[in-house]
C-alpha cells in the first residue's frame, strides 16, 4: 500500500452516444425557461413604462416610485414639475413616475 499512489483506472463503460444531444436539449430547455420567465416579462414592463413616460401631459395625476402623489404642471425633456400642495412644486425625473392615477384621485385623498 502506497500513500502516494497515482494509478488511474479507466471507467467500466463509456457514456451513451446520445449524451451530447440530451445535454443540448437540457441547455435549450433552460434557455427557453429563462426567456419566458425573465426576459419577456421584463421587456414588456419596460415598454409599458416607456409608454407611460412618453404619454405624460399637463394635468395628469401621478404617483412616484417614492410614493409622492401630485398633479403634473409642466413636462420637460427628462423631468416633470409636479404640484404636491398649494404652492409646492417638485421637479421629478420622468423615470421616477410609477403610475398615473384616475382624474379626481387627489381630491378624494384630500377629503378622507
Amino acid at each position: 500500500m502506497n500513500l502516494f499512489e497515482t494509478t488511474a483506472y479507466a471507467a467500466e463503460g463509456a457514456p451513451p452516444a446520445d449524451a451530447g444531444l440530451i445535454n443540448l436539449l437540457f441547455l435549450g430547455g433552460f434557455v427557453l425557461i429563462f426567456y419566458f420567465l425573465l426576459w419577456r416579462p421584463q421587456s414588456k414592463r419596460r415598454k409599458e413604462h416607456q409608454q407611460l413616460m412618453a404619454g405624460l401631459s399637463k394635468g395628469d395625476e401621478v404617483v412616484t416610485a417614492g410614493g409622492i402623489v401630485g398633479q403634473v404642471n409642466k413636462v420637460e425633456d427628462d423631468f416633470i414639475k409636479v404640484q404636491v400642495a398649494g404652492n409646492v412644486e417638485l421637479r421629478i425625473q420622468k423615470s421616477a413616475v410609477g403610475a398615473t392615477l384616475p382624474k379626481g384621485t387627489i381630491k378624494s385623498l384630500d377629503e378622507s
